[in-house]
C-alpha cells in the first residue's frame, strides 16, 4: 500500500508562463531545433516535479504524477504503442521513436498528409487527437518517451507516478482507419493491445516505477462505450490480464469525469492495487464492491474542473465515510488539473475578495494535501478546514451574485420568447433582403491576430496607446480584411474580430458577473492556450458590445456583413462557471444579454447574425439519462438569444471539432437559418447524419481544417464541395471553412481561401451544367 495521504491525478503541463507553448511554437518557426525543444520541455516537466514536492506531495511515495506531453496525451499513446498512420510512417525513427518534428507532423499535417483528427476530450475545452486503428495496425512498444521521462525525474530525486491512457480507452477514442471493414471497431483489437501494455508497465517497472496510473474516463461515458456488449467482463479480462502479467507495477486505474456506475464492481474485482474515482460528477460507493476492502481508494473530492475553493468540511466528512470501505483512502483531485490556470497569487489584478474564493491548480494540491493530514490527523486542523468551508458561503452572499432585476425580467418571459416564424417565411424574406448565389460563401468569423495587432493591444493595456488611437488602429484593421475579402471575392463578410482577444474573454470583459486573469491560461490543444473568464454572479449587459464594429465594417462595403456572437452554452463551456445554480438557469442569463445584443446589431443595419455554439456537444452529459435535461435548457438559451430577430434577419450558428450526430436533433433544434459546422478534418463524417436527419435549412460543412497550417488545394476543396452537395440539397449549402482563422497567418488563409472561392465557383458551374432531373 502507499505511503501517500494526498495526490492528484495530474497538473498543468504547459508552464505558469506557457513555456511549453513558447517551445513548441519556437520548433515550428525555425527558431529553435529539436534539441533546443527538448530541453525546454524537460524544463517544463523539471519545474512542475519540483512544485508538486513543494506543495506537499512527497518526493519518494509515487504520490507526485508524472503526466507531461508535448502536444497531446492520446498522441503520445499512439506514438508509444505504434499506432503511427502509413502516411507518416517516415517520421518514425529505425529505434521506433518519434522525435518533436515528427510528432509535431502527425499533429499539424504536412502537404497532402491530413493531421490526426481532433476531437474534444470528454466534457470538456481540451481537444485530442483521435488515433487510427485497423484490423493490421501492428501495435509494438515503440517509443519509450514517456520511460525515459519517468527516469528523468528519478535522477533527479524524484520516483513519480506515471501516467498513461487504459488501453479500453485507447480503444474506445480511436476510430476505424481507412481501409477497415464495415462494421470494424478498434476494441476489437484489445486483446492484441494488451500485451504491447504488459510491456510498457514492465519497462516502467524495470526503470523503477512503483505506481502507473491507467486513465480510463471512457468507462463513465454512455458515447464512449456505445455499441460495446459485454462491457463489464471486457473490463474485467482487460485488467485480469495486465495484473497477471509479469514485472509490472502496481496499477492505479482512475475514472474521471463522472461515475463508473455498474463497472466499479468489475474493476474493483480484479487485482489492481488501486481506483481513483470522481466523487464530485461521480456518486461516492455507499458500500464496498467485492475486492475494494483491500485496495487503496484514490478519493476525488477536490474539483479538477473548475477554480472555486473547496467545501473542505463536506469534503472531509465525505472521506471519512469512506474509510471504512477500502484499504487506504487517499485524498485527490476529481480529474487531472490540466484544466486549471496553475496558481491564484499571480492574479494580483483580481479583486481581493474574489481572489480569495478561488483554488488553481497550487491551491487545490494545498487542499487534497490539508484534506489528506485532517483525515488521518482528526481535529488537529479544524481552523484551517473552517476557512476552506467559510470561502463558499462568503461567495454566495457577496453582492452581485443574486440581481433582483435580472431574475425578475427572465421570470416575466413567456415561450413566445423562444419562437420565431417558419421558417419558410423567413427563408423568403431572407432571399429578397440578402439576394445571395447558390453556394454562398463566407469565413466563420475571426481574421488572423496578427503580431501587429496583439502589439497595439499590449500597447493599449500598457498606457502606450490612448483608447482613441486604439480603436482607430482596429478601424484601419477591419478596413483592411473587408477589401480583403471582397477582393478574394467572398460572398457575406466579417469584420475579423480585432478587438478580440478569445472569443468568451471579450464577451466576459463588457458583460457583468464575470471576471477575467491575467495569467489563468489553460491548455486548449498543443501549443494552444485559452484564459477561461470566472462566471461569479448574475450576469447582464451594460451597454452594447459588438455593434460599434460590425457597423463600421458594414459602412466599408455593399455585400452583407455578419454581426458576430458568441452564444450562451459556449461562453458557459468556456469559462469558469458558479456552481450555486442549475446551469441552465446560468445559460438563460447570457442568453437574455446577447438577445439584447441581437436586437442592436439589427437596429444598426446588420442582417446577419451569427451565434457561435461550437461547445453544444461539448457540455453534453456522459451518461444518457442526464442527456435530455441538458439539450433541453441549451437548445432553450440559443432560442432565447435569436427568437427575437426580425423575418429577414438571417440567424447563423457554428459548431466545431465535436462528434454532433449524437446531438443532430437538437442542432435542428436550435432553428438557426444556417449552421456551419467542422467537417474537413474527417471528411465530410457529419453528412450521412445531416442527411438522414433530413436537416432542411442551411448547412456549412467545413471544407478547410484550419487547426493544421496546410493550405488545402483548389481540388481538395472542390472535392469536398462535391460531397457536401451529394448529401444535402445544394440550395441547402454554404461554403465555409470549419472555424475562425485567428489561428492561422495570412500566409495560409489567402489562398486557402481563394481555393474556397474557386471551388465554389467551379461547383456552382457543374450543378448549372447538370442535366435538369425529369418531374
Amino acid at each position: 500500500m502507499p505511503a501517500w495521504s494526498a495526490t492528484v491525478l495530474g497538473y498543468p503541463r504547459i508552464g505558469p508562463r506557457r513555456e511549453a507553448k513558447k517551445a513548441l511554437e519556437a520548433l515550428w518557426a525555425g527558431q529553435a531545433d529539436v534539441a533546443a525543444t527538448e530541453r525546454a520541455l524537460a524544463a517544463v516537466r523539471a519545474r512542475t516535479v519540483r512544485r508538486l514536492n513543494e506543495l506537499g506531495l512527497r518526493a519518494h511515495d509515487a504520490s507526485i504524477p508524472s503526466a507531461s506531453s508535448a502536444y497531446d496525451h492520446v498522441l503520445d499513446a499512439a506514438i508509444a504503442l505504434g499506432a503511427v498512420p502509413a502516411r507518416f510512417a517516415d517520421v518514425v525513427g529505425e529505434d521506433g521513436r518519434v522525435d518533436l518534428a515528427g510528432l509535431s507532423t502527425i499533429a499539424r499535417g504536412r502537404g497532402a498528409d491530413a493531421p490526426l483528427e481532433m476531437t474534444k476530450w470528454f466534457d470538456t475545452n481540451y481537444h485530442y487527437l483521435v488515433p487510427e486503428v485497423g484490423p493490421d495496425t501492428a501495435f509494438r512498444f515503440a517509443d519509450d518517451r514517456g520511460v525515459r521521462e519517468f527516469s528523468e525525474a528519478l535522477a533527479d530525486g524524484f520516483l513519480t507516478r506515471p501516467v498513461l491512457v487504459g488501453p479500453v480507452t485507447f480503444l474506445l477514442l480511436s476510430k476505424a482507419a481507412a481501409g477497415s471493414p464495415d462494421g470494424f471497431a478498434p476494441i476489437e483489437r484489445l486483446d492484441d493491445l494488451l500485451p504491447v501494455y504488459a510491456e510498457l508497465l514492465a519497462a516502467y517497472a524495470a526503470a523503477g516505477a512503483a505506481w502507473v496510473q491507467l486513465d480510463e474516463p471512457a468507462l463513465v461515458s454512455d458515447s464512449a462505450t456505445a455499441g460495446v456488449d459485454g462491457l463489464a467482463e471486457l473490463v474485467r479480462s482487460a485488467y485480469g490480464a495486465l495484473t497477471a502479467a509479469p514485472g509490472r507495477p502496481r496499477l492505479l486505474v482512475a475514472a474521471p469525469y463522472g461515475d463508473l456506475g455498474e463497472l466499479l464492481e468489475p474493476l474493483a474485482s480484479t487485482a489492481v492495487e488501486g481506483l481513483a474515482l470522481d466523487l464530485v460528477r461521480g456518486a461516492a460507493p455507499r458500500r464496498a464492491p467485492r475486492g475494494l476492502a483491500g485496495k487503496t481508494l484514490v478519493a476525488g473530492v477536490v474539483d479538477g474542473h473548475n477554480v472555486w475553493r473547496t467545501d473542505l468540511g463536506a469534503a472531509l466528512a465525505l472521506l471519512q465515510e469512506l474509510q471504512p470501505l477500502a484499504g487506504t483512502v487517499v485524498t485527490s483531485t476529481s480529474t487531472s488539473l490540466l484544466h486549471v490556470p496553475h496558481d491564484v497569487a499571480d492574479e494580483t489584478g483580481l479583486d481581493p475578495g474574489l481572489r480569495g474564493w478561488l483554488a488553481f491548480a497550487d491551491q487545490k494540491v494545498d487542499e487534497v494535501v490539508l484534506l489528506g493530514r485532517a483525515l488521518r490527523e482528526p481535529g488537529a486542523h479544524a481552523g484551517a478546514i473552517a476557512a476552506g468551508s467559510a470561502a463558499r458561503a462568503d461567495r454566495l452572499g457577496a453582492p452581485g451574485a443574486v440581481r433582483p432585476e435580472v431574475r425578475a425580467r427572465l421570470a416575466a418571459l413567456g415561450p413566445q420568447a423562444l419562437q420565431r416564424s417558419d421558417y419558410a417565411v423567413r427563408r423568403a424574406a431572407q432571399e429578397s433582403a440578402l439576394g445571395l448565389p447558390l453556394l454562398p460563401t463566407t469565413t466563420i468569423g475571426s481574421f488572423p491576430q496578427t503580431a501587429e495587432i496583439r502589439a497595439a493591444r499590449a500597447a493599449r493595456t500598457a498606457g502606450r496607446l490612448s483608447q482613441e488611437q486604439y480603436e482607430e488602429f482596429l478601424r484601419a484593421e477591419v478596413d483592411r480584411v473587408i477589401a480583403l475579402q471582397e477582393e478574394l471575392g467572398l460572398d457575406v463578410l466579417v469584420h475579423g474580430e480585432p478587438e478580440r482577444n478569445d472569443m468568451v474573454q471579450y464577451f466576459a470583459e463588457n458583460l457583468d458577473g464575470f471576471a477575467v486573469t491575467r495569467h489563468g491560461w489553460v491548455q486548449s490543444y498543443g501549443s494552444r492556450c485559452v484564459r477561461p473568464p470566472i462566471l461569479w454572479g448574475d450576469v447582464s449587459r451594460p451597454a452594447p458590445i459588438t455593434v460599434p464594429w460590425s457597423a463600421h465594417a458594414a459602412s466599408r462595403t455593399t455585400r452583407p456583413v455578419k454581426g458576430m456572437l458568441t452564444g450562451p452554452v459556449t461562453i458557459l463551456a468556456w469559462s469558469f462557471v458558479r456552481d450555486d445554480q442549475p446551469l441552465g438557469d446560468t445559460a438563460r442569463q447570457v442568453a437574455l444579454a446577447l438577445r439584447d445584443e441581437v436586437a442592436d446589431l439589427e437596429a444598426a443595419g446588420i442582417g446577419i447574425v451569427q451565434v457561435d455554439e461550437p461547445a453544444l456537444r461539448e457540455l453534453l452529459p456522459l451518461r444518457r439519462a442526464d442527456q435530455p435535461a441538458y439539450l433541453e435548457w441549451s437548445v432553450a438559451a440559443f432560442r432565447l438569444a435569436t427568437a427575437g430577430a426580425a423575418d429577414a434577419t438571417q440567424v447563423h450558428t457554428h459548431l466545431c471539432y465535436s462528434e454532433f450526430g449524437e446531438v443532430i436533433d437538437a442542432i435542428d433544434g436550435l432553428d438557426a437559418d444556417v449552421t456551419s459546422i467542422e467537417a474537413a478534418r474527417s471528411r465530410m463524417e457529419v453528412l450521412p447524419d445531416i442527411a438522414r436527419a433530413g436537416f432542411a435549412r442551411g448547412i456549412g460543412p467545413g471544407v478547410h481544417d484550419i487547426h493544421s497550417p496546410r493550405v488545402p488545394s483548389r481540388e481538395e476543396v472542390t472535392e469536398l464541395l462535391r460531397l457536401a452537395v451529394s448529401s444535402v440539397p445544394a440550395r441547402q449549402v454554404w461554403v465555409n471553412p470549419d472555424c475562425g482563422l485567428k489561428t492561422r497567418g495570412y500566409a495560409e488563409t489567402v489562398p486557402a481561401l481563394r481555393h474556397l472561392v474557386a471551388a465554389a465557383g467551379q461547383v456552382r458551374a457543374e450543378l448549372a451544367a447538370a442535366p435538369v432531373p425529369a418531374l
